[in-house]
């Protein structure tokens, strides 16, 4: 039996620019193998693609809801998302 896959797109609002908020998502999606990508964006939130195992992406989504320890998550959302196109986790330019 396998996982189901599940990929999600995970904005998070609040102060979460400036404490190594895309590091801290960085490292959690490697660890948990999973693919897709986070940037910053110019209203001052964080986005993020996840794409994997559905556990997995239940853990990262449950870090990203918290962040780093400088962060102060004031909203989350989660929406439904395709896969991304390419496996890995990146980094990608602000938007």
């Amino acid at each position: 039996m396998t996982d189901d896959l599940t990929s999600m797109i995970v904005h998070v609002k609040g102060f979460v620019q400036g404490v190594g908020f895309r590091d801290f998502l960085t490292m959690a999606a490697e660890h948990h193998k999973l693919d897709g990508w986070v940037r910053n964006r110019n209203d001052g939130s964080v986005e993020a693609l996840v794409s994997g195992p559905t556990k997995a992406v239940e853990a990262f989504v449950g870090l990203a809801s918290k962040g780093p320890p400088a962060a102060r998550v004031a909203h989350f959302d989660l929406h439904m998302s395709e896969p991304p196109e390419e496996k890995g986790f990146k980094r990608l330019a602000s938007l």
